[in-house]
């Protein structure tokens, strides 16, 4: 494992972080992927209040091995959620007997999208509550995380004594949201910079188009398209680390092996990077990473399955997609759900952190996989198994 210096406290740490928001359902892998983490020298695990039973895995497989000792714990406070200076305790305190210790090393204000929301949360007390918790060793380090515009990064970044911040960043989303600007200024300030979305919610890992999986074949045949990714990355000195968000253990090795590998790439290297991206831009149609954030939806439509779908289409080809989707939506089932189940509320437009409009995506997705033949067709198919 490579390591890198975090600016602030001089802490070390691993090249490579585990983002903890997709732990598989069994507690027994999960406990399997950690304690290999740790052992492949993985010492920052990214956890959050809002992921489902994340904080509360992790804690138990580092209390059960004694292993807290030897790891950096970064998790998030709601933000969002908090309505008045209690919550910030009360959120806090359920993370910290989630986790089973008694401090954070790296707490996060999550989600943050301007500086608007942020002098909310500072009208409710956060920067005194905050003092209090660095004050009494409970927080060790404070930062942020960024889901907002190019626009209003550099206003949040200067807004507080921020420590450390995590933006997504990736060769395809090089200019989204913070992007290189926003890493450049950080790094700037002497703020380490975390990386989240490094391979676009897996897609730059098995969602490329064939063509554009080609290219990297070509300039090296043993490396695979997640290695290119965060190559790509760890080839910038101002990263202090990426997170992957690892689902197996085959995943953690995986990537356990390219941070121990990484070496600086080449100009030639570098040049392959935009011939993917212009091939990898044309074949696919929606931004969505799977973060889940859209979900629960109020119709129960799982939005990131329809538009994984949809891309899937243009990506591979139409009968792979409208596949996956309709085992998706459940076509045979007695109760279907289709992507015109859509009523338009909006919820999940207003939790997307990737800014998609959703619902006029779903009107797109129902128009290719849902036409009336189609649909015809799995009524009467649902007739005959009854």
């Amino acid at each position: 494992m490579q390591y890198r210096h975090d600016k602030a406290s001089g802490n070390k740490l691993s090249a490579l972080g585990f983002g903890c928001m997709r732990f598989p359902s069994s507690m027994a892998e999960t406990e399997k992927m950690i304690l290999a983490a740790i052992e492949g020298g993985v010492n920052y695990f990214d956890t959050a209040y809002i992921y489902p039973n994340s904080e509360k895995k992790l804690g138990e497989v580092l209390a059960k091995h004694d292993k807290r000792k030897y790891v950096y714990i970064a998790t998030k406070l709601p933000i969002s959620m908090c309505r008045k200076y209690e919550d910030f305790d009360r959120f806090f305190n359920e993370q910290l007997r989630r986790l089973q210790t008694d401090y954070v090393d790296y707490y996060f204000m999550h989600n943050m999208i301007s500086l608007e929301q942020w002098d909310e949360v500072r009208a409710l007390g956060v920067e005194k509550w905050l003092a209090e918790k660095k004050a009494s060793g409970q927080i060790r380090h404070v930062g942020f995380s960024y889901h907002g515009s190019g626009e209003e990064f550099p206003k949040v970044l200067d807004s507080y004594a921020w420590e450390f911040c995590m933006i997504q960043y990736n060769y395809y989303d090089e200019n989204y949201q913070a992007g290189k600007k926003g890493l450049l200024a950080a790094a700037a300030k002497g703020i380490s910079v975390m990386i989240m979305e490094p391979l676009l919610g897996g897609r730059l890992a098995t969602g490329l188009p064939q063509k554009a999986i080609e290219m990297f074949k070509t300039a090296d045949p043993q490396r695979t398209p997640a290695e290119w990714a965060l190559w790509w990355l760890w080839n910038q000195e101002e990263v202090t680390l990426l997170l992957s968000g690892m689902t197996s253990a085959g995943q953690a090795e995986a990537n356990m092996l390219s941070a121990e590998n990484f070496r600086a790439l080449t100009a030639a290297e570098l040049a392959v990077f935009s011939d993917v991206v212009e091939n990898f831009r044309k074949s696919y149609k929606v931004k969505c990473t799977g973060c889940n954030y859209c979900l629960p939806c109020p119709k129960g439509i799982d939005i990131p399955a329809r538009l994984a779908a949809y891309n899937t289409s243009y990506v591979q080809n139409y009968k792979a997609g409208i596949f996956a989707y309709m085992a998706g939506m459940g076509a045979l089932s007695e109760k279907p759900i289709y992507a015109r189940d859509c009523n338009g509320c909006g919820k999940c437009e207003k939790l997307c952190p990737q800014n998609i409009e959703i619902r006029k995506e779903l009107k797109k997705v129902s128009k290719r996989f849902e036409p009336l033949p189609i649909r015809a067709v799995l009524k009467l198919a649902r007739k005959f198994m009854r």
